[in-house]
């Protein structure tokens, strides 16, 4: 059975011809660009499901071209992971904000990063919709009924932690910024403060309790539900 399409995009060719190594091994069929022009052509003509976009390209940049693929009617659904370097976590947040799945800080494994690929890919496929019921062993999220449970035991949340814990938990494996949790929680019992989401964190993982280490802090950006 044929796998997904994936293009790769990046001007340095020993990194592109070795991330195609391990995704061509695992089945995949991948193209490739190595500026911001030529991947917007290919994208639009070949209609990846998956894009590897280094943010800095010559001409366009990552960041210009993660904009216009989400701007793009066909393309809006495509799953991308962004490459960077250290320093640009600005770029990230940026980045992640316009719709990037997930981010990889170069150097990386290719090993690292085919999984991170399958896992997005498994989740672009079953969390298309939003999932009204959710289980993880023990703690369960109903969306209909706006109640969490552990071991069959009710958990009481306030209304903007009970949309954090489902923003989270509905897409797990993926990087939230602070922005667009703030976004998805605003409520009347939403308090405002610079740290609103820090502190929302903080409170549903003291009534998670056992559960408190699925949600994991991505440093300088926001945070993420565990795999």
């Amino acid at each position: 059975m044929s796998k997904e399409k994936i293009l790769i995009v990046d001007d340095e060719q020993d990194l592109v011809k070795l991330i195609r190594y391990h995704l061509e091994k695992d089945g995949y069929k991948v193209i490739s660009a190595n500026n911001g022009e030529d991947a917007l052509l290919l994208a639009r003509r070949e209609e990846p499901e998956l894009v590897i976009l280094d943010l800095m390209l010559p001409g366009i940049d990552g960041l210009e071209v993660c904009k216009k693929l989400k701007m793009d009617q066909k393309l809006a659904r495509t799953a991308i992971i962004m490459l960077t370097a250290k320093g640009e976590e600005a770029d990230v947040t940026i980045g992640l904000k316009l719709g990037a799945d997930d981010y990889m800080t170069k150097p990386f494994s290719p090993k690292e990063l085919v999984a991170r690929v399958q896992a997005i890919l498994r989740r672009t496929k079953s969390n298309s919709a939003i999932q009204e019921y959710i289980k993880i062993d023990a703690l369960t999220i109903d969306l209909y009924k706006h109640e969490v449970t552990i071991k069959n035991k009710s958990i009481p949340l306030t209304l903007a932690e009970f949309k954090l814990l489902h923003q989270l938990a509905n897409k797990p494996g993926r990087v939230f910024t602070r922005d667009q949790l703030l976004d998805a929680v605003s409520g009347p019992d939403t308090i405002v403060i610079d740290r609103t989401i820090d502190v929302h964190v903080a409170s549903l993982r003291k009534k998670l309790k056992d559960f408190a280490n699925h949600i994991i802090t991505i440093r300088g950006i926001g945070y993420k539900f565990k795999e």
